[in-house]
C-alpha cells in the first residue's frame, strides 16, 4: 500500500476531525474512505462527460465509472446527461 502525505488549511483539517467523531473512524481509514469516494465521483463524471462528448459509447463509460449499464443510465437520468449518440447506437446494444 502506498503512502500519501499532504498539507492541509486548518479549517479543512477542523472538518476532518468532526468527520472522524462523526464516522467513528481513525484518520488514515478516514482520508482512505474520503479520497475513495472522492475518485469514484471524478471517475463517474468523466465518464459522463466522455459519453455526452460522443468520446465513447455508452456501454464503454459505464465501465469506465465502474458502473453497469443500468445504473449508470440512472445516473446520466439523474444529472440530465445526453449519451444517445447515433454514431454509438449499434455498439452499444451488441454491448448489451
Amino acid at each position: 500500500m502506498g503512502t500519501i502525505s499532504t498539507r492541509v488549511p486548518e479549517e479543512l483539517e477542523a472538518e476532518l476531525e468532526a468527520y472522524l467523531e462523526d464516522e467513528k473512524l481513525d484518520r488514515s481509514t478516514a482520508v482512505r474512505k474520503l479520497l475513495s469516494e472522492g475518485l469514484e465521483d471524478w471517475r463517474r463524471e468523466q465518464a459522463l462527460e466522455a459519453v455526452a462528448n460522443g468520446e465513447i459509447t455508452f456501454h464503454k463509460a459505464a465501465e469506465r465509472a465502474d458502473m453497469s449499464v443500468w445504473d449508470f443510465a440512472q445516473l446520466a437520468k439523474e444529472r440530465d446527461s445526453t449519451w444517445v449518440d447515433g454514431d454509438h447506437v449499434e455498439d452499444d446494444l451488441e454491448a448489451l
